[in-house]
């Protein structure tokens, strides 16, 4: 059943269904083949799995990057970044990866960084002379830096299905995130250096740059501040969501005084719909989880790989080889509901974490955004420099190399997330 219902999902997403209603279709026609109850257990999972309050959080860290990333205060952060990075080798291409890693602690989305960053970083490069295809795939892999920075809408994901700490998991990203950042920068910097790219010619000015820099602090402030509360116990995650959000408001209103009716509304109308896209992929996954559990599925794959491979080295690379392969076809948010059931006690049978095992699906999966043929953030970029998604993909070797060396250290060495300090 389990094989039927997971067929018929993955053959109905890749005809172009919402995956949503891909995998109620197939949760459906599975139940019904083999005469499982009855089918009330599709509105009766749904209902319980949208009731979980952790839930309000998501709404409210979306709108928390709405109202900023739109408003002056990315003009601000882009202005301070290039007037600090604009003139090293790479240095354009620099700003990108800074600016995601930044912008990271304001929508938790990569989706949503790519989309907003890509009309303002990509058409300043190519003015500077920056390759089309260089400028799309530098953005493209640094846009996933945005969900392991937090607030990240996949970590809260992944406390709900696998039952973990959203705080914990909110700490264990950074340190990650931050190697991707290094990395990513550096790649720019070599491929600046060696391939001659230009530079911003702008004369760097004190002043000016102090003023951005003030300007930009709320960007700064915003992630420290969600850690502190977090990690201390101050707040739960949904409390520190309203707050940020409230704090979104304020800066734009008082300090930026870029909020207007208009887009007030217009922020919430996208975070209510994204909002409503995250949720209703939720309650549909919670069947295909049903049925899984059903079949006891997750025992079955514990006591499989412990017959067939020994080794926990062995079992954590095949982990990692199953979430690259489904991250290139299956969404990044309905591949972590479907795969942390089934690998979470896999991971806990060889001594793993839970929250070692979040960050590595994290880390894993984002690399299927930005890699054919479902790569969001791929297709984000590639449209905004209007280049093909060959030419992009050859420019993502690099970085897909520095990804895939951080992932080896989160699933080898815990201490790669910062959990492990405190």
């Amino acid at each position: 059943m389990s094989l039927l219902a997971f067929s018929l999902f993955m053959l109905t997403g890749l005809v172009g269904i919402p995956l949503a209603h891909a995998l109620i279709v197939g949760s459906l026609v599975a139940l019904e083949t083999y005469d499982v109850g009855s089918t009330s257990i599709i509105l009766e999972q749904m209902v319980t799995q949208a009731s979980s309050f952790p839930l309000l959080a998501i709404p409210f860290f979306i709108l928390t990057g709405s109202v900023m990333l739109h408003g002056a205060l990315g003009q601000h952060l882009l202005g301070m970044l290039t007037s600090l990075l604009g003139r090293v080798h790479g240095g354009p291409g620099q700003v990108s990866v800074m600016s995601s890693t930044l912008f990271g602690g304001l929508s938790g989305s990569a989706v949503a960084d790519a989309a907003a960053l890509g009309p303002l970083l990509i058409p300043w490069q190519k003015r500077l002379g920056y390759p089309a295809a260089f400028s799309a795939a530098t953005l493209a892999s640094a846009a996933t830096i945005d969900i392991l920075i937090p607030p990240s809408i996949p970590f809260i994901l992944y406390a709900l299905t696998a039952n973990a700490s959203i705080a914990a998991l909110f700490v264990a990203g950074v340190l990650p995130g931050l190697l991707l950042c290094a990395g990513f920068m550096l790649v720019c910097y070599v491929s600046g250096r060696l391939r001659g790219f230009p530079r911003d010619t702008q004369p760097f000015v004190w002043k000016v740059f102090v003023r951005q820099l003030i300007f930009a602090l709320p960007a700064l402030i915003l992630p420290i501040c969600i850690l502190v509360l977090l990690r201390f116990g101050i707040a739960t995650p949904t409390e520190v969501s309203v707050l940020a959000a409230f704090l979104a408001l304020m800066f734009s209103w008082l300090i930026y005084r870029d909020l207007t009716w208009k887009r007030l509304v217009e922020s919430i109308t996208e975070a209510g719909i994204a909002s409503g896209v995250v949720l209703l992929l939720i309650m549909a996954s919670s069947v295909l989880g049903w049925i899984f559990t059903y079949e006891q599925l997750p025992e079955k794959v514990v006591e499989w790989m412990h017959t067939y491979v020994t080794s926990p080295g062995m079992i954590i690379l095949a982990m990692n080889l199953l979430m690259l392969a489904l991250g290139m076809v299956i969404d990044l948010s309905a591949a972590i509901l479907l795969l942390a059931p089934i690998l979470l006690p896999l991971a806990v049978s060889i001594g793993m974490d839970p929250i070692q095992l979040g960050v590595m699906m994290v880390v894993n999966l984002a690399i299927g955004l930005y890699t054919p043929p479902v790569g969001t953030t791929l297709f984000i970029t590639s449209s905004v420099a209007s280049v093909g998604i060959g030419k992009v993909v050859r420019e993502l070797v690099p970085f897909y190399a520095v990804a895939l060396l951080v992932l080896a250290l989160v699933s080898y060495f815990p201490a790669a997330t910062i959990t492990h300090f405190f």
